[in-house]
């Protein structure tokens, strides 16, 4: 497998993001590299198409299925395992979020929880301190759940509304599309 001009750049590029995003350069390649292949792809592809050894891309591909990035598909008349993501954008949006929330900050609020627990240790000011990051990671987590609930059409409209929220604070204007503008109403009591 030969990779096209597009298809290498975009694969590099997530290889250099892996490791800000906590996983190594490969990792990061070998989903690159699936995420942009119309067909699955099995372990000797991949290892073809980005140069790497056969035990880098066994154990990048154990990762993503650890993290629940990549499927696995079996191919009729081919016993090979076969590797491929999955095709809505927002399944694996939601994917990443919640992967991301049980590894860092579900522990980081437990911490946080079992230190309170323990009552007064005389330091007033950490322990108001660390009160008020759990009662903030709460409040993010409790936020994060009742969009997890949200189909997702609902909350594509929920995270535009944002942004035509933010006209509305600029400009003036009314989200009601057949309200007039502040400017609209100013003109028309002129008249």
């Amino acid at each position: 497998m030969r990779l096209t001009p597009l298809q290498q750049e975009f694969v590099l590029h997530f290889g250099e993001m892996g490791s800000r995003w906590g996983i190594n350069r490969t990792v990061g390649q070998i989903y690159a590299l699936l995420f942009l292949s119309e067909q699955p792809l099995n372990a000797e592809q991949i290892t073809t198409a980005l140069g790497v050894s056969r035990s880098n891309t066994s154990m990048g591909l154990k990762e993503l299925q650890a993290w629940s990035l990549v499927r696995l598909r079996h191919l009729p008349d081919d016993r090979r395992d076969h590797f491929t993501t999955p095709d809505d954008l927002w399944e694996i949006v939601r994917t990443l979020v919640a992967e991301r929330k049980k590894r860092e900050i579900d522990p980081t609020l437990t911490k946080l929880r079992e230190l309170e627990m323990q009552g007064p240790r005389g330091d007033n000011y950490a322990e108001s301190r660390i009160a008020e990051l759990r009662e903030l990671i709460e409040t993010m987590t409790g936020f994060y759940e009742e969009m997890e609930k949200l189909e997702t059409e609902r909350l594509v409209q929920l995270m535009t509304l944002g942004s035509r929220l933010r006209g509305v604070l600029e400009t003036g204007r009314s989200l009601n599309p057949f309200a007039k503008s502040k400017k609209g109403r100013a003109a028309s009591k002129g008249k």
